[in-house]
């Protein structure tokens, strides 16, 4: 991997604790740093609860994400209606449609 895309990339993974963390622990994992991991089936059972956990991991950050731009983009389409009251001419021109 090039420097600055590993640069980006751990940039991008600090931006998510939760990530990081279950990046470290699988990492651990693979590398059997604990030595307990004695077959292959032990390995196998670790690795796939971890990556279920990096998915729950993944997809909360995903829903936050999500609900903070929901939000903020709601927040700026009623910002664009509070902008002020029609004036009285616009209601005019209105009423004179149905004469």
């Amino acid at each position: 991997m090039r420097s600055n895309e590993s640069q980006e990339f751990m940039e991008r993974l600090e931006r998510h604790p939760e990530l990081y963390e279950r990046f470290k622990d699988l990492l651990q994992i693979v590398e059997n740093a604990d030595g307990d991991a004695l077959t292959a089936d032990e390995a196998e059972e670790k690795v796939v609860q971890e990556m279920r956990q990096i998915g729950q991991e993944a997809l909360q950050a995903w829903a936050t994400h999500k609900q903070v731009k929901v939000a903020h983009h709601s927040e700026t389409r009623l910002s664009l209606r509070r902008r002020g009251k029609k004036t009285l001419l616009a209601h005019q021109s209105r009423s004179d449609r149905s004469l």
